[in-house]
């Protein structure tokens, strides 16, 4: 008879009453569902009514701009001068530097350039690797590469020259990738 209270425990928490000794309550999960579905459905609504009472994006019209033509022919244009790897022996090893040079010049003065480029490029090819071989290694170590920038800088101006209106017509020298690497033979 000992055993007719425990068992009886037992089905009332079966059934939904008190949790026996140790046992765990189980998760309302409708409950879960449905606040759930409730949160979805609100979240649907408040879009609803923003997206119906927002403002409409306005047309864009294109307006005509006089001087448009000028303008093109001030603006800039990269040219890819090379992307060579050149040797520096300056600290006693060799070293191989990887470099991509850019110019950048501006719209009218670009045909000009491209054809003194093609032109010359064995000359300007030539120059530039003794730019590099001459270079000391912390100069081509520089987080800008500031004294390399401005020797380049120089000899393509001095190579191309300055346009009717004694500007140069290199505006920029870029250097997007110069990496050095021992030479280990």
């Amino acid at each position: 008879m000992a055993d007719a209270p425990a068992e009886k425990k037992k089905k009332d928490a079966d059934k939904g009453g008190e949790p026996a000794a140790g046992g765990k309550k189980k998760p309302p999960i409708k409950v879960i569902g449905l606040v759930a579905v409730l949160m979805i459905a609100e979240a649907a609504g408040v879009f609803v009514i923003v997206s119906a009472t927002a403002k409409k994006p306005a047309a864009a019209e294109a307006a005509h701009i006089d001087g448009l033509g000028e303008a093109d022919h001030d603006a800039s244009v990269e040219i890819p001068l090379l992307d060579e790897k050149f040797q520096n022996m300056q600290t006693g090893g060799v070293w191989i530097w990887d470099a991509e040079i850019i110019l950048k010049v501006k719209e009218k003065n670009s045909e000009f350039v491209a054809t003194q480029l093609e032109n010359r490029a064995a000359e300007i090819k030539e120059g530039i690797a003794m730019i590099f071989r001459r270079a000391q290694h912390n100069q081509l170590k520089e987080p800008g590469l500031e004294t390399i920038n401005r020797q380049l800088t120089a000899y393509i101006n001095k190579l191309i020259g300055s346009d009717a209106e004694n500007q140069p017509r290199i505006e920029r020298v870029m250097i997007p990738k110069c990496r050095g690497f021992p030479a280990n033979f």
